[in-house]
């Protein structure tokens, strides 16, 4: 699950990134026309309508493990029913993707009706878009039990030294202890580094350089970790 606190909000309609370029899949389709358009495209689902009604998505692994010559009537079992309103937020869409391990998140409208899909790629631009990518500051990444933070104290510690907080997410739950990574607007940590120690936090890195943060964003590896797939 994400846990993502931006002092901002995008509101960019999300409409514009609705893709209709594959057609889905009816109960009739054979697995062997799955397992082909698979092999032509890097989707990690299709999507599967009956009538024009949304039935869920089947995974290429899945598709994998059937029999070519079997339809997709008789693997009903394996259909993913998850989707997205037209209505959602960006950032609802994102955990969608990281919930259910998928690059494309099929569109529903209030009627229920399969209007298209997202791709992971063009959510997670929209995450780049915002202060948490685009502003200069710098980059902390604390520690404390997962019983003993909140996101309210982080941020009084944080404007407390005349700094601002431009985002923060959980980057790791383990052992009871939680990491949170944030990005602090203006320079000069070391009184930040001081401040979250004397409520408890533990410092485990702390980075001044722009640099470091492209670094970051630049790696695939770095947006799967973060997106959990």
């Amino acid at each position: 699950m994400i846990n993502l606190h931006l002092n901002t909000h995008i509101r960019m309609p999300l409409n514009q990134f609705i893709i209709n370029d594959l057609t889905p899949s009816s109960p009739e389709t054979l697995v062997e026309e799955l397992q082909t358009i698979f092999k032509q495209l890097t989707y990690s689902h299709v999507p599967v309508l009956n009538n024009q009604i949304y039935m869920g998505c089947l995974s290429e692994t899945d598709v994998y493990c059937f029999e070519s010559e079997q339809a997709i009537l008789e693997v009903l079992y394996a259909i993913e029913g998850f989707f997205v309103r037209e209505t959602s937020l960006w950032l609802d869409v994102l955990e969608a993707f990281a919930q259910n391990n998928s690059n494309i998140m099929p569109v529903l409208d209030a009627e229920n009706n399969y209007l298209g899909y997202y791709q992971l790629n063009d959510i997670i631009s929209l995450f780049n878009k915002t202060p948490f990518f685009s502003e200069p500051g710098g980059i902390i990444v604390i520690e404390k039990g997962a019983n003993d933070f909140s996101f309210s104290e982080i941020s009084q510690i944080v404007e407390s030294n005349n700094a601002k907080l431009l985002g923060s997410f959980i980057s790791r739950t383990e052992n009871d202890l939680t990491q949170i990574t944030l990005k602090i607007g203006n320079s000069g940590l070391s009184s930040i580094f001081q401040a979250f120690r004397r409520y408890g936090y533990t410092i485990l890195s702390g980075h001044e350089d722009d640099g470091f943060l492209s670094n970051l964003r630049d790696r695939s590896a770095y947006l799967d970790k973060y997106l959990n797939l």
